[in-house]
């Protein structure tokens, strides 16, 4: 059996892609240039993703259009707010399949240099090195290491600043009869996160904090259950365009991260 590459659209996961894209009629009239086919376009921003090759760099002879088009493609995907309804129905699938575990929940960052956009909100100075501007990507999981929700800040922010906000935008996970599952029962975090404040709003939301405590020694057993927020980073960083900001715009390098995140749930249904 010939193994699909990572850019390659399966049929099964184009079914659920395609009714959420924005539609175009063509003009009666002066109908243009006829429109790339979706599908392929998808695949050529895939590519670019994977591979990390520059857009304009992108092979002609595969199919996926111009590297100008598949970013303007990107864009306009991104701006529809296409990856956030994809990531709400992929969730769906996968609790329906039984692989998702609200038990506990476990949230983590990780800092990737920026060769570009270093005037941009969302690009800031290393934490460690502050010759090094970079990005955050930011990562909600499950117990399993399923990425829940992530999220882009500069490299500068506190890892703490996305603690609610990534745990506020759980979405209504349904799958399965009942009420929809949106937040887990305990959360863990490391000592980026000791915060009493932070701690009390997690019992006000009705979930128990598991965050280890700063000037305390190691041996708090909390790495057992928290090392798969590392893991789900990991997945994340597997397209190479990921492990370094090359876009300028904060929106576009969002629009990555959020694809691949889709990509991650994807992987994670044998359905697709």
């Amino acid at each position: 059996m010939v193994r699909r590459k990572p850019w390659e659209v399966s049929d099964e996961l184009w079914a659920v892609i395609e009714p959420l894209l924005p539609r175009h009629e063509r003009r009666f009239r002066h109908p243009g240039r006829k429109r790339i086919d979706d599908r392929k376009t998808l695949q050529g921003v895939l590519f670019v993703l994977y591979t990390g090759i520059q857009w304009e760099y992108l092979p002609q002879e595969l199919g996926f259009g111009s590297g100008s088009t598949c970013w303007r493609r990107l864009a306009e995907w991104q701006e529809a707010g296409v990856w956030e309804e994809l990531q709400r129905v992929l969730l769906d699938r996968l609790r329906e399949a039984d692989r998702l575990d609200f038990s506990r929940a476990a949230i983590d960052a990780s800092h990737v240099p920026a060769k570009r956009g270093r005037s941009s909100p969302k690009v800031g100075p290393s934490p460690v090195d502050r010759a090094r501007p970079g990005s955050k990507h930011h990562v909600l999981t499950d117990a399993r290491g399923t990425p829940l929700r992530v999220s882009l800040t500069g490299g500068h922010r506190n890892d703490v600043t996305q603690l609610l906000p990534l745990v506020d935008a759980l979405p209504r996970v349904r799958g399965k009869r009942g009420r929809p599952r949106r937040k887990p029962r305990v959360l863990y975090a490391d000592r980026g996160y000791d915060h009493d404040v932070y701690r009390r709003r997690l019992r006000e939301r009705g979930i128990v904090p598991r965050i280890a405590r700063r000037g305390e020694p190691h041996g708090s057993g909390l790495g057992r259950v928290r090392w798969v927020a590392e893991s789900a980073i990991a997945w994340l960083h597997g397209p190479r365009r990921l492990r370094t900001r090359w876009e300028t715009r904060d929106d576009m390098h969002d629009a990555f991260l959020q694809l691949a995140h889709c990509m991650t749930l994807a992987r994670k249904n044998p359905a697709f």
